[in-house]
């Protein structure tokens, strides 16, 4: 089975050793280096380290001490985390529809959603490619609001050259999926020390020194192990996407010209760094996208659907008191359509090859 994912951890022995070596397993400077690493590369002034990209969305909201009553503006197609931290922050959900070419929240519908509760804008940069946050960034200075962009599939984005995470406060994840991963983890960047200040007293039960409390938190710190890791795959970030960007664009080549197949396109000024590559089979194509999904596993090759339905249309959440839910057409649509390829580094030449020509087997019989 050619996978939907697969991480190239080897070059992590010499760094995991050195944490071994040193006794120091959680908090240490391995820690450290990752949140330099990660803080020039998004261009950000500080960057803290977390347990996990959900702990890094959680923690930026609750360091904005929302209120109840407060107004977290989203997008409807995205990973649960999303909307798990804006209910765990205790604030109120609040939707604004997509874009259908870039999957991004769109943000002239987000403009029509403020209101005089609405404290935060959290658009969501899915699979690898920006949201328009040059937008989003003029709409928040405009109604006085933050931003917390949650960028966990964004590692490395750019748009027109400013990068993903310099935007207000940017969530990173490294879970084990992600361009950059490290079994577990997060990173959150922000260009206010007080907010960074904040960040690492949450992240650490709210102590400033031993059991000396400044505030309530909890225990969000990431280990030096889980750094480690991460820091290995940095290092050849920009090798790693050169060889995404190269698969995305065979795919693209190949597989253009099929009824009923949108392929994703980079937006102008993007540089996306492919961390799915996902078409939309449409109804004008001669199979479902789960049909396409079912012949593709037969052939011995994986997909995946992300996301099967917006993220508030759910029993649990559909009576949820703080979740305000809408209509919300394009991302409906796209979550019926939407089947994401194999684009990772370590594909062959042959999978690349094997991946096309099924799936035009598929669509063109």
């Amino acid at each position: 089975m050619i996978p939907l994912v697969s991480v190239d951890v080897q070059d992590a022995e010499p760094l995991v050793l050195e944490v071994l070596r040193s006794g120091q397993l959680t908090q240490g400077p391995m820690v450290e280096r990752l949140e330099q690493a990660v803080a020039e590369l998004a261009g950000a002034e500080h960057a803290v380290a977390v347990n996990s990209g959900t702990a890094a969305l959680s923690v930026s909201l609750e360091a904005l001490q929302l209120k109840p009553g407060d107004e977290v503006i989203t997008s409807p197609f995205t990973f649960v985390a999303t909307l798990n931290a804006i209910l765990a922050s205790g604030a109120t959900a609040v939707f604004a529809d997509i874009r259908a070419e870039d999957f991004n929240i769109d943000a002239a519908l987000t403009e029509d959603r403020v209101s005089e509760r609405t404290k935060v804008l959290l658009p969501v940069s899915l699979y690898g490619q920006m949201a328009d946050m040059a937008a989003i960034e003029k709409l928040a200075v405009r109604h006085g609001l933050e931003i917390v962009e949650d960028a966990a599939q964004a590692i490395g984005a750019t748009q027109h050259g400013r990068p993903a995470g310099s935007f207000g406060i940017g969530c990173f994840s490294l879970y084990a999926t992600k361009n950059i991963a490290a079994g577990e983890g997060g990173v959150i960047t922000t260009g206010s020390r007080d907010i960074a200040a904040r960040l690492r007293l949450l992240r650490n039960q709210g102590m400033r020194s031993r059991y000396d409390y400044a505030c309530v938190g909890g225990n969000h710190r990431l280990s030096d192990l889980h750094a480690a890791v991460g820091l290995s795959q940095l290092a050849r970030l920009q090798t790693s996407y050169e060889r995404r960007q190269s698969n995305a664009e065979k795919l693209s080549r190949e597989l253009s010209g099929i009824a009923g197949l949108v392929l994703p396109t980079a937006m102008d000024g993007y540089t996306h760094v492919w961390h799915q590559y996902t078409v939309r089979v449409t109804e004008d194509a001669p199979c479902t996208r789960d049909e396409l999904s079912s012949t593709l596993a037969c052939r011995g090759i994986a997909t995946g659907i992300h996301y099967p339905r917006p993220v508030f249309d759910y029993d649990c959440y559909r009576e949820h008191p703080r979740i305000k839910a809408s209509e919300v057409p394009v991302a409906a649509k796209v979550a019926s359509e939407v089947l994401s390829l194999p684009v990772h580094p370590q594909l062959t030449d042959a999978d690349l090859d094997l991946i096309i020509a099924e799936t035009r087997a598929a669509l063109l019989s």
